[in-house]
């Protein structure tokens, strides 16, 4: 089903096509074409929403594909704040017990998402860095607006440790067989 990555697609091959006209009049005009689009679907929508109430504008904000669309037109009727609560309250349950549960400390103007895990493996990186990806994911689906998500104290994934060959003398091959 679309939903958000349909959208988030499209924002990027429009972005991709106004590249390939550099800087000229010719991408101003481009530009300008791609903005009044943009504006009249965003005014029909804002109707539409007006003539279904907000209900069932709440119904068709919670279909992936046109939640998308009126987070792009700004017209959601649930803020990103609340977005990103009902994102953490679904994500919860899968976090298990090594994560434990994550704390939203806040979302800033620049759409930064701030969490605290609250788990009870502190000694675990990849459980918190695996935690911590799911959490993304699943604001990412709800709100697409975001544009990073900071969590409190969780450790990179630690380094392999590289273990080299032996060379020692015995495992050494002599140098005439090896001609």
């Amino acid at each position: 089903m679309p939903g958000a990555d349909t959208v988030r697609a499209a924002g990027d091959r429009v972005e991709e096509l106004l590249a390939e006209f550099g800087h000229s009049a010719t991408r101003d005009k481009a530009e300008e074409l791609v903005r009044s689009l943009v504006q009249m679907y965003g005014a029909g929508l804002e109707r539409m929403l007006e003539i279904v109430g907000a209900e069932t504008a709440r119904k068709l904000a919670g279909d992936p594909l046109v939640g998308a669309l009126l987070v792009v037109h700004d017209l959601h009727p649930l803020t990103t704040m609340e977005r990103v609560r009902g994102a953490l309250d679904a994500v919860r349950p899968y976090l298990g017990s090594h994560a434990g549960g994550v704390e939203l400390l806040g979302v800033d103007d620049a759409g930064v998402v701030r969490l605290r895990l609250e788990g009870n493996c502190h000694g675990c990186p990849s459980s918190q860095v695996t935690a911590t990806m799911a959490i993304e994911r699943a604001i990412l689906k709800d709100a697409p607006e975001v544009t990073k998500v900071l969590v409190e104290g969780v450790q990179a994934e630690p380094k392999l440790l590289q273990i080299h060959p032996y060379q020692g003398s015995e495992c050494a091959v002599p140098e005439e067989a090896a001609t």
